[in-house]
């Protein structure tokens, strides 16, 4: 037995949003040049969902509605040695507003189910993405 007292790793909770819009789902381009998800991470006193459409409408300009979670992981981000909690949410959008990216990202993109699976992104949230495109069909 060790004399050393056992030291829980901490790590940060993101929420993300899959909003699919005229047969495309939402990614936004990080700065490791992978596609991802737009939301964030939770303050204090706000709920997930709440975090999560703040978070969507200051990324993108889209004010959306949160519905259900869809999936949740521990992901390891390998070019920053560094592990987030991802709970990603399916979500509704009813505005044809454009999209404006902020300057959290390089840029964002519309995609169809058929194209999700062979883009640089975690597939965690290609996980998310496809199972809320196999739900918005249902």
């Amino acid at each position: 037995m060790s004399d050393t007292p056992y030291a829980p790793r901490t790590f940060p909770v993101s929420v993300k949003g899959v909003v699919i819009r005229d047969g495309r789902v939402l990614l936004l381009r990080n700065e490791r040049d992978e596609w991802e998800l737009p939301g964030g991470k939770i303050e204090i006193g706000e709920s997930p969902k709440a975090c999560l459409a703040r978070e969507i409408e200051e990324e993108t300009g889209w004010p959306v509605q949160v519905t259900e979670i869809l999936d949740s992981w521990m992901y390891h981000i390998t070019q920053a040695d560094r592990h987030v909690f991802i709970v990603t949410y399916g979500c509704h959008i009813d505005s044809q507003t454009p999209v404006v990216v902020s300057s959290e990202h390089k840029e964002a993109g519309l995609f169809t189910e058929a194209q999700v699976p062979g883009l640089p992104m975690p597939e965690g949230y290609k996980r998310s993405v496809l199972a809320w495109f196999s739900r918005s069909r249902a």
